[in-house]
């Protein structure tokens, strides 16, 4: 009887397994803090560097060889050259024109990409839900088509024998087409021989193709922005330009940059539909400097010293514009 009173008053021992502690300090990885985040970064930086930085090293050291069929083959090794490969390609018309296509459809692309991408990013944002989600859905489709079945696509519907655009333009009565175009028979109209002709259906095939990520980018963004901005601002009697250029732009301002940078990325270096919609380096007054540097590296005789030459001379103007726009853009949002 003493031992259980004492038990039941809590003077003894207790039969109850005590619980092991559940807040012990967990074990030290032996790193400081402030490394942890630079170590989980390893891993990436070890994929990109072996994706990206090692073919660019290599890029840039065969830019000053001289590499060739020989070399290739493995009959003879490639041999330093210096600047010589730079020196003919800034001495060849062709390396001039190429860059001219390269950065006016740049320019226009990148333009109307932004454009149309906005307009509609704007338009799905008054939409219903519903009916957002579905018009969403069914631009993104364009969005996801691979770069050379859109060159295959817009190839077949500006063929000059089979192409819908030429079926379509010759439904329309003559008068109009005389008044708009200036002909009436558009039979066998041949769009992809001639180099501006060519450009205008890339710069379609690109916006079309682009425009769905630009207007998903900006829906996103307007999801964001305070609906009492806007009721104010209707308030106000402010038109829907005003408001834009007001409310909408500034805030959004980042999401445009990040826009703008990655579409002249994409723009520059637009290689694959253009070389569908040309069938190949055929065309040289058509050529940008994705096409003319696969045309110096690849064509017969392979000159792969002078097309590395051409790749690194756009890698280095993308860096360049790159860098001006982003420093740009980090002035404005220190003033």
């Amino acid at each position: 009887m003493t031992n259980t009173s004492t038990i039941a008053r809590g003077g003894g021992r207790s039969s109850t397994p005590r619980r092991p502690n559940s807040h012990r300090p967990a074990k030290a990885s032996g790193l400081p803090n402030w490394s942890v985040p630079y170590v989980l970064l390893i891993p990436g930086l070890l994929v990109i560097a072996a994706l990206l930085l090692y073919p660019l090293i290599q890029v840039g050291i065969i830019a000053f060889q001289k590499v060739g069929l020989v070399q290739i083959s493995g009959r003879k090794p490639a041999t330093w050259v210096g600047w010589e490969n730079f020196t003919k390609i800034f001495d060849n018309e062709i390396f001039w024109s190429a860059l001219r296509n390269t950065v006016v459809f740049a320019v226009l692309a990148v333009t109307l990409t932004l454009v149309v991408g906005t307009a509609v990013g704007v338009l799905l944002n008054k939409l219903g839900k519903k009916m957002s989600t579905l018009v969403v859905v069914g631009i993104m489709f364009a969005w996801a088509v691979p770069p050379v079945a859109q060159g295959i696509i817009w190839k077949w519907l500006f063929d000059a024998e089979a192409g819908v655009i030429n079926w379509a333009l010759n439904l329309l009565p003559d008068w109009l087409s005389n008044l708009l175009f200036g002909r009436a028979d558009w039979t066998g109209e041949p769009w992809l021989n001639e180099a501006w002709s060519i450009y205008m259906v890339l710069i379609i095939c690109v916006v079309w193709a682009s425009f769905p990520f630009v207007a998903v980018s900006v829906l996103a963004g307007l999801k964001g922005v305070p609906a009492e901005l806007y009721e104010a601002a209707r308030v106000d009697g402010s038109g829907a330009w005003r408001t834009f250029r007001q409310i909408t732009f500034p805030l959004l301002k980042p999401v445009f940059a990040v826009l703008t940078v990655l579409s002249i990325i994409w723009d520059f270096k637009v290689f694959s539909q253009l070389y569908v919609l040309m069938g190949g380096p055929a065309v040289r007054e058509a050529f940008n400097l994705s096409i003319y540097s696969y045309a110096e590296a690849f064509r017969p005789p392979p000159k792969m010293g002078s097309g590395a030459a051409i790749a690194l001379v756009l890698t280095v103007i993308l860096l360049i514009v790159t860098a001006v726009y982003v420093r740009q853009l980090v002035k404005q949002e220190e003033m």
